[in-house]
C-alpha cells in the first residue's frame, strides 16, 4: 500500500509492479440538480476526480445505483446515460455495477486507475515557498442548495453545472506532463481536489500531512456567479456549517476579509477543482499552461513553515 487513509488522501494507491500502481476510489450521492442526465454527468465527474487528484489515469469503473422500486425507469436510463457520457470522455470503461432498491435515488461510481509508483501526487509533500494554484471556482454547495429551494437564477445554475461537469482530466494531464506539448518537469509537490470538506477542510488536510501552514489571498480565490448572493440570502447547506464547526478553529482571518468570503471557504464542493502546491519557480509557467488549455487556474496562496494559525486568510 503506497497511499492509504492515514493522511485523508483522495484515493488509495496499491503497488502492482515497479512500473505500475492501482489508484482506487468510490463516490456516490443523491441528486443535486433536477435534470437526471446532468445529475449522472456530475456524479461521474465527481467520482473520477479523486483519481486525477492523485495524478492517475482512470481505466475502469463500476456504477453504484440506488433507485426507488416504483421509480420511472426512463429517469434511471437518463442518469446512467449522463454518467456514461463522462466516463467515455475520460476514456474510462464502465465494466459493470450494482443496484439496489431504495426510497431515495443515489448514484455514483467506484473508479480504478493506474499511476507510476514514483509519480504519485498525494496531499503530503507541500514545501515552504510553494505557491498554491486552484483550477475551479467555489460555490457549488450554496448554489445547489438554492436549486433545491427553487430560487436559483438560471445563470447561477448554468455556471455551477458547467463547473461540476468539467472533468479535471485536462488539468491533471498538464500537471503530470501527460498532455502533449507541455513541460513534464513541473515541480508539483502536493495535490488534492476540493470537494465535500470545502477549501479550508482539504487545505487543512494538506497542511497537516505536509507539516506546513498555508496562506490564502481571499481576493484571488475564484467565486462562481451567484454564490455570494446565495450566502447573503441564507442558502447555507448543512455540510458548510459542519465544515466550519470542524475546521475554523485552525483559521486566522485578516480583518479585511468579508464575512461572505469567510463563509464560502467552507462550502462543500461537488466535482470541485484541484488545489496544487507547486514550486515558486514553476508556478507562473504551470498557471499559463493550464490557462492555455482552457483550465481557469489561479494562484490563490502560498505555503509557509508550520505555524499558528495553520491557515491564514488575507
Amino acid at each position: 500500500m503506497l497511499v492509504g487513509f492515514d493522511h485523508a488522501d483522495d484515493a488509495g494507491v496499491y503497488l502492482l509492479t515497479p512500473e505500475t500502481a492501482l489508484v482506487q476510489t468510490v463516490d456516490f450521492f443523491t441528486p443535486i440538480v433536477d435534470d437526471p442526465y446532468t445529475f449522472g454527468q456530475i456524479a461521474a465527474t465527481n467520482a473520477l476526480s479523486d483519481v486525477y487528484a492523485m495524478g492517475g489515469k482512470p481505466l475502469t469503473s463500476l456504477a453504484l445505483v440506488c433507485f426507488p422500486e416504483k421509480g420511472d425507469l426512463e429517469i434511471l436510463e437518463r442518469i446512467l446515460a449522463g454518467g456514461l457520457s463522462k466516463m467515455i470522455e475520460a476514456g474510462c470503461t464502465v465494466v459493470g455495477g450494482h443496484s439496489i432498491r431504495d426510497e431515495e435515488t443515489k448514484f455514483g461510481y467506484s473508479v480504478t486507475g493506474v499511476i507510476h509508483p514514483k509519480r504519485v501526487l498525494a496531499n503530503q509533500g507541500a514545501q515552504p515557498g510553494d505557491r498554491l494554484l486552484f483550477t475551479k471556482a467555489l460555490g457549488t454547495g450554496v448554489i445547489s442548495t438554492a436549486i433545491k429551494k427553487g430560487i436559483a437564477k438560471q445563470e447561477w445554475i448554468d455556471a455551477a453545472v458547467k463547473s461540476m461537469t468539467t472533468l479535471n482530466k485536462a488539468a491533471a494531464e498538464i500537471i503530470t506532463g501527460r498532455s502533449v506539448g507541455t513541460n513534464d518537469a513541473f515541480a508539483v509537490h502536493a495535490l488534492t481536489d476540493i470537494t465535500g470538506f470545502g477549501l479550508i477542510g482539504h487545505a487543512r488536510e494538506m497542511a497537516l500531512a505536509s507539516n506546513v501552514s498555508l496562506v490564502f489571498q481571499s481576493a484571488s480565490i475564484p467565486v462562481l456567479e451567484g454564490a455570494l448572493d446565495c450566502i447573503h440570502a441564507g442558502y447555507i447547506p448543512g455540510g458548510l456549517k459542519a465544515n466550519r464547526d470542524f475546521a475554523e478553529c485552525m483559521v486566522g482571518y485578516d480583518p479585511s476579509v468579508p464575512a461572505d468570503i469567510r463563509t464560502l471557504l467552507f462550502d462543500p464542493q461537488t466535482a470541485g477543482g484541484l488545489l496544487i502546491s507547486v514550486s515558486a519557480e514553476d508556478a507562473g509557467t504551470l498557471t499559463r499552461a493550464l490557462q492555455d488549455a482552457g483550465v481557469p487556474a489561479a494562484e490563490i496562496g502560498e505555503v509557509r513553515t508550520t505555524a499558528k494559525p495553520l491557515i491564514t486568510i488575507r
